[in-house]
């Protein structure tokens, strides 16, 4: 009954999250959009039994910049949006999810036909024009989900449009760790899971701790497989440091900001 009704809550918040958007986006600043963003993404992980650890978050920047990083679930969006809300570039079919590809929709989502190569160029040319607005987008180029362990190759393609623009490259990398510290493989999204079955595991899976490393920043001007493998080299890494910081896991667990670091913090529901 107890995962029924978690269940049922995340279902509630997510009708919550579409009511915001369509009755109170139109009225707010760019800048409220993002806060109602930020802070019902936060209560998006506390119901999924999920907190949020940002590390080296002084590296981060706000604008004109390709955001890069690796994929492991359907939550690594809600990850993202609770620490910066950032439109993303994904598949077609998450259009047709229902409430969710509406949401998707209206937050600002370039939506890909991966079967169509022509499409990557439409991408490219959309998300350069983007980023030369002064707007920053998020692209996961793997292409597709991964259990998180180990990372698979950076497509190049849409590297293509930080060198049209001449807009940096700033690669993250994510990583989910169970109550005793430890990699988890519970949120991954991957195989033939459905939806539901990837929810079911993530939520049978026990507290997650979502951890976000923030990498520096790649110069613009570089070529786009150039810039695609040094930005493998830097989520490979930080996901390597993250593995062997058990220090930072410990104080994450105890609930409390990181005090080690002022680089590192703690996000939760109503911070």
């Amino acid at each position: 009954m107890k995962f029924v009704l978690r269940k049922l809550r995340l279902a509630v918040h997510l009708l919550r999250g579409a009511w915001i958007v369509a009755r109170r986006f139109p009225h707010a600043t760019a800048s409220e959009r993002m806060a109602m963003n930020r802070a019902w993404s936060l209560e998006m992980l506390r119901l999924a039994g999920m907190k949020l650890v940002v590390h080296n978050d002084g590296a981060r920047l706000d604008a004109g910049v390709l955001v890069v990083g690796n994929h492991v679930s359907w939550i690594d969006i809600y990850v993202i949006n609770a620490w910066r809300p950032t439109p993303f570039v994904s598949k077609a079919e998450i259009r047709k999810w229902p409430v969710v590809g509406w949401l998707a929709d209206q937050l600002g989502t370039v939506f890909v036909q991966r079967e169509k190569r022509s499409d990557a160029k439409r991408i490219m040319h959309e998300l350069a024009d983007r980023l030369l607005a002064g707007e920053t987008m998020f692209v996961f180029p793997e292409g597709t989900t991964s259990d998180g362990v180990s990372l698979l190759p950076f497509h190049a393609n849409l590297f293509q449009a930080a060198v049209s623009a001449s807009c940096p490259v700033q690669p993250v990398c994510l990583m989910y760790e169970d109550a005793r510290g430890r990699q988890t493989t519970a949120p991954a999204y991957i195989g033939d899971m459905s939806l539901n079955d990837s929810l079911d595991a993530l939520l049978r899976g026990g507290p997650v701790t979502a951890h976000l490393y923030v990498c520096d920043p790649l110069a613009p001007g570089a070529e786009r497989r150039l810039l695609a493998s040094e930005a493998q080299v830097a989520v490979q890494a930080a996901l390597e440091r993250m593995r062997g910081a058990p220090a930072i896991a410990a104080d994450v667990l105890t609930g409390n900001t990181i005090s080690t670091s002022s680089s590192e913090r703690v996000e939760r529901s109503g911070t």
